[in-house]
């Protein structure tokens, strides 16, 4: 079980039914701390663009549909949605077939912010698809939103052709229950996340993560089309062990847990409290994750990767430390501040994420150089 506030105690399998990116357009939101996953996902368009090769040309009398899953609120799935359509359009161009109508799905768990992403969708523009198709102010697609875990089904059978998901898959369904046991050998006692974990602990995490992922394959094979193919990145670490969560152990197992020591310390929550929150994610390794897609067999694997993705901290002036601070306290808070809110309050959550810049602040040089994220990347396809 894990703490809500005070008085309120809510199981970890109604995360997501709660969960979600920070919605709005304030200074911690997602929509403005997510300029590092732009840049991540503008340097492997190469790779998806070789998965986008690779699809099926469906019949014109049917739309081609492509649904980003766990799209967030900010303007990237909106970018990378029109790229995917755009790129499909020139190939039936190309190849002589006449361009069918585009639909694009947007899903990610109920709680997610979709008014502040769909006040960011362009309007629909043209009379016919090639006006759409033309038009750079314009969306050239039909757009819907689909609430709901991508661990489960979403669609209708056989009904997308292109899956894409990006910097999502990484956030398990649910914390493991024993990680928050006192009773049990996995209890993470002082820790809000598995980074420096013991064995027993970050194997739990890494047994939930193959689980979500194993779910996560068999819903999409049978909502994929013959033909269809499909284009995932999340966080990935490049070192065997589980307890080393890379990028990720930095960004949640560093400043960000000191600053829950802080709040311990100065008797401002107590021990307890912070050892009933834990993150809930995982960065596999490629090993991790190959194992899941080989054990499950509903995809061939085209393209399975770890790449290079850079610093998740955007930044205008590399040598101001108090911006560095502010931009890991804001990156920290974009994607897991709706948890820390719920758990501890906002008045606490505002001090927690204050201890997170100060810290950060003060090391600011080290983590410029040291907190690089890596990505699993995967391009799959049905037998």
């Amino acid at each position: 079980m894990a703490t809500i506030g005070d008085d309120v105690v809510v199981s970890n399998r109604k995360l997501e039914r709660m969960f979600s990116m920070k919605g709005g357009k304030g200074e911690a939101s997602y929509a403005n701390n997510s300029q590092a996953q732009a840049r991540h996902a503008l340097s492997m368009l190469h790779l998806l663009k070789e998965t986008l090769d690779g699809v099926r040309l469906s019949s014109p009398e049917f739309p081609f549909t492509v649904a980003d899953l766990g799209c967030s609120s900010g303007s990237n799935t909106i970018y990378m949605v029109d790229v995917i359509i755009k790129h499909m359009s020139k190939r039936y161009e190309a190849e002589g077939f006449e361009t069918p109508e585009f639909s694009a799905f947007f899903s990610d768990l109920p709680s997610n912010d979709f008014n502040t992403l769909f006040q960011l969708l362009p309007s629909y523009g043209g009379d016919s698809m090639e006006e759409c198709l033309a038009s750079d102010s314009h969306r050239s697609y039909f757009a819907a939103g689909v609430p709901g875990s991508f661990y489960k089904r979403l669609f209708p059978a056989k009904s997308i052709d292109v899956f894409y998901s990006a910097f999502s898959l990484h956030w398990l369904s649910q914390v493991p229950d024993v990680v928050l046991d006192k009773k049990s050998t996995a209890y993470n006692e002082g820790r809000i996340f598995i980074h420096g974990a013991n064995e027993i602990t970050a194997n739990t995490y890494k047994k939930q993560f193959q689980a979500d992922l194993g779910g996560f394959l068999r819903s999409r094979s049978k909502e994929i089309r013959s033909g269809g193919s499909m284009f995932l990145v999340c966080l990935g670490r490049t070192g065997t062990d589980p307890a080393d969560q890379g990028g990720a152990g930095l960004l949640f197992g560093t400043h960000f847990q000191d600053a829950w020591d802080d709040l311990v310390q100065e008797g401002l929550i107590a021990s307890e409290k912070r050892d009933s929150f834990n993150i809930p994610v995982y960065a596999p390794s490629l090993e991790d994750f190959k194992e899941v897609v080989e054990a499950d067999g509903s995809f061939v694997v085209n393209k399975l990767e770890v790449v290079s993705g850079g610093s998740p901290l955007v930044v205008s002036h590399p040598d101001d430390a108090a911006e560095i601070g502010r931009a890991l306290a804001n990156s920290c808070r974009s994607v897991s501040g709706v948890l820390v809110d719920a758990h501890i309050g906002d008045q606490l959550s505002d001090e927690l994420f204050s201890r997170v810049a100060s810290r950060a602040t003060s090391q600011a040089k080290e983590l410029l150089e040291q907190l690089q994220f890596s990505h699993i990347v995967a391009s799959l396809s049905l037998p």
